[in-house]
């Protein structure tokens, strides 16, 4: 079952022999955030105008200590990086999966997040699939949907207000991102 839901709260995926998914509070995504090391994002885009480059530019500045890996069977090279053509390619289990591919695509994808072992499934915002938490969810992996992973961790990590605009605040203040070894 495919839903479009027009805010980030929404309806839950219900799971057979397990609780309902639901989407995670601000609280557990930080820690989603803390907890990852490596990032593959699927469906990654060369093209400088797709919101997938954006955020990949973003995971790939100073911003983020992230590992990096893109996930298109269409490219070869983004941001001079190489590119899988599938999540199995990877050199080892992604920690997130950040998705940007179509909602009819979803299911697929977390069915593959599930078999090479990553721990979070990401839908980018504006995606929104029931089916896809529920497969994700029921396998034991964390699931986030129609959030954009560039602007969670920019709001954690002091560089956006939390309605998701830049503060304008400059400070002395250090902070400690999330995906950051270093505690400031």
């Amino acid at each position: 079952m495919t839903a479009a839901v027009p805010t980030a709260e929404g309806p839950t995926a219900e799971g057979s022999g397990g609780s309902p998914w639901r989407p995670p509070s601000a609280r557990e995504r930080l820690r989603i955030l803390e907890q990852t090391r490596t990032v593959a994002m699927v469906g990654a885009s060369s093209n400088p105008a797709r919101p997938s480059h954006f955020v990949a530019t973003y995971l790939l500045s100073s911003s983020t200590d992230y590992t990096v890996w893109f996930v298109n069977p269409r490219e070869t090279s983004i941001l001079g990086r190489r590119v899988y053509p599938n999540l199995s390619e990877l050199p080892e289990p992604p920690d997130l999966v950040d998705v940007f591919r179509r909602d009819s695509d979803l299911p697929d994808v977390a069915r593959e997040a599930v078999a090479v072992g990553a721990t979070t499934f990401w839908a980018q915002l504006g995606l929104w699939n029931e089916e896809a938490a529920a497969i994700a969810h029921q396998a034991g992996l964390s699931v986030v949907m129609n959030r954009c992973l560039k602007i969670e961790h920019a709001r954690f990590a002091g560089g956006l207000h939390l309605a998701g605009f830049d503060t304008g605040v400059i400070s002395a203040r250090r902070v400690r991102r999330p995906g950051s070894a270093s505690a400031g």
